[in-house]
């Protein structure tokens, strides 16, 4: 008993350094990003030290050493895999090897053994949590694997007996036991920081929302104060401010007696940002650098506001204790930055269509259908809480959609560029509309670096689902090929939809029938019968088992007048 209570002991000793790594940013992103070689080496010599503190925290005992050592290299194991435990185990077991006794060898190789058998079943594991008790049975199971080792290679054997005799039950049942909390510990702290970055992704979401209208008015004061008031609200803020260039547009909350609409920026935090375009962190009031007297701010994130690649204006979150910005504070900011920033961009892409509003092409290819934007937004909340990760991936696919339709909306792309493009986009409503929506893309490699006007395959594509499979209740399949045939790339868009009345086509095509839903079939049509003559228009057919197959081609002789300023 006495033997049995020591050992908790030291086991409670190596939980709670288990504990205190968890709580450290750095070594959560360790356990939970895609590991490269650096980090794997770190989790490697992290556990692998814990482990050696086991042995020098061990209870001596005939010779030998009743000890917590395994725990740290088997959940090395169980969160970094197979390599991660086994050099984990190698490094401590190789220690305890050096420290001499008769069991030393034994020891040393069933350390080793043990971490690489939590990487084992953590393998088993990969896609879901390792339940507590299966990280019990793993840590029961290692521990009397340990004994056998012990009984097969040290010597003499009967010293070897007596010894198993006495710590074999304590170190299985208190080893399993911290093994299995320090799953459950490392667990917890990685759910509640899964949990705060969803609620975070999805306050980013709820302020794009509810900003989206303003902010698609373009950067003004008015949108600016709606914007300002809406993130502190959803936010909790103390302040919040933005600026165009180094002018204030609106500050709402803590310090707008001073910070007033129409001055000239006070803080040269706002103007590092606007100089660097770099987000800039202030701790304290010093940082922030506002010379006001008595100003209640007193620490800020500013993130610089782009369009067109250059800085615009800033926004501006406060706070009015010191120290106060966090790193889910600084995830925040930047999303939001991001998500302004696009705002903005297509506010003045809105502005210049109304100004210039003369060819088709450009008019297309500026256009982006803001109903696909709300669904968009809505889907990605509606996934934050639960699967963060693929939210993730869902908002790099909307702004990956974004950019490619306002990075230079002139030049020509290549089909492997237009592709991706349509990939984002079927990515986005894959996640919307799950299962009813099948996708196939076979695009041959020889035909990859045709150059194509941009925004040409997306709306055909996006016409395939929104009016062949979707108004089906199981929804259906859209096909993408593209082939080279007689000297010409042949591309097709073809569904298993509800088709299209063939009777309108023609007039659809002519321009001759208003249909709005059609709109972007139109264009596309009248773009490339201008860029290649007037037999490279769309061929729209039925398709024999049901749907529509759009056709279009690129002529090879056609592409030396589209190679200057090709798009990525």
């Amino acid at each position: 008993m006495p033997l049995f209570i020591s050992l908790v002991e030291r086991m409670s000793v190596v939980i709670t350094l288990a504990f205190i790594l968890a709580r450290s940013r750095t070594f959560r992103k360790l356990l939970q990003e895609q590991a490269s070689s650096r980090q794997k080496f770190l989790l490697i010599l992290v556990f692998g030290l814990l482990g050696i503190f086991g042995s020098y925290a061990g209870i001596p005992i005939q010779d030998a050493l009743a000890n917590s050592r395994v725990i740290a290299p088997m959940v090395g194991g169980l969160f970094g895999g197979p390599l991660v435990g086994f050099l984990a185990g190698l490094i401590a077991g190789g220690h305890r090897f050096f420290m001499g006794g008769f069991t030393s060898l034994a020891c040393g190789i069933s350390t080793t053994v043990e971490g690489l058998l939590g990487g084992m079943v953590a393998r088993a594991y990969r896609q879901r949590p390792l339940p507590w008790p299966v990280a019990f049975a793993a840590g029961f199971t290692a521990e009397a694997l340990q004994m056998l080792i012990i009984l097969a290679l040290a010597r003499p054997f009967a010293a070897a007996w007596s010894l198993v005799k006495v710590i074999a039950w304590p170190m299985m049942l208190v080893n399993a036991s911290g093994i299995a909390l320090a799953v459950i510990i490392i667990q917890g702290v990685l759910r509640e920081q899964e949990l705060a970055g969803a609620v975070q992704a999805q306050k980013a979401l709820k302020i794009a929302n509810k900003t989206l209208p303003y902010l698609r008015q373009g950067l003004s004061a008015d949108s600016a104060r709606q914007a300002a008031a809406i993130i502190m609200e959803i936010t909790g803020l103390e302040a919040v401010a933005i600026t165009s260039g180094d002018e204030i547009l609106a500050h709402v909350g803590a310090g707008s007696d001073h910070h007033r609409q129409g001055q000239k920026v006070l803080t040269n935090a706002t103007r590092q940002a606007l100089v660097t375009g770099k987000i800039q962190v202030a701790q304290t009031g010093a940082e922030i650098g506002c010379h006001h007297q008595g100003c209640p701010l007193k620490a800020a994130v500013v993130v610089p506001l782009e369009s067109r690649g250059k800085e615009i204006g800033t926004l501006k979150l406060y706070h009015t204790r010191a120290n106060a910005v966090g790193p889910l504070d600084l995830e925040l900011a930047a999303g939001l930055g991001h998500l302004f920033s696009t705002q903005l961009e297509l506010a003045e892409i809105d502005r210049q269509e109304q100004l210039v509003a003369k060819a088709e092409i450009r008019a297309l290819q500026s256009q982006i259908n803001p109903h696909f934007l709300f669904n968009a937004l809505n889907t990605i909340m509606s996934v934050c809480r639960l699967d963060p990760e693929k939210a993730r991936q869902l908002l790099g696919y909307l702004g990956d959609f974004f950019r490619r339709n306002l990075q230079h909306p002139e030049r020509p792309v290549t089909l492997a560029t237009e592709i991706e493009h349509v990939r984002s986009y079927l990515a986005i409503e894959k996640a919307r509309f799950g299962s009813r929506l099948e996708v196939i893309i076979d695009v041959e490699p020889g035909v990859t670096h045709y150059l194509l006007p941009a925004l040409t395959l997306q709306p055909l594509v996006e016409n395939a689902v929104k009016h062949g499979l979707l108004p089906r209740r199981e929804g259906g399949q859209v096909t993408i090929t593209a082939r080279e045939v007689n000297g010409e790339a042949r591309i097709t868009v073809s569904d298993n939809g509800v088709g299209i009345d063939l009777n309108k086509v023609t007039g659809l095509l002519a321009g001759t029938q208003a249909n709005s839903n059609n709109v972007g079939l139109f264009n596309v049509h009248e773009r490339l019968r201008l860029l290649y003559g007037p037999e490279y228009g769309l061929r729209l057919s039925l398709n024999p088992g049901g749907g529509t197959r759009v056709e279009l081609s690129l002529p090879r002789q056609g592409q030396a007048a589209f190679k200057e300023g090709v798009a990525s």
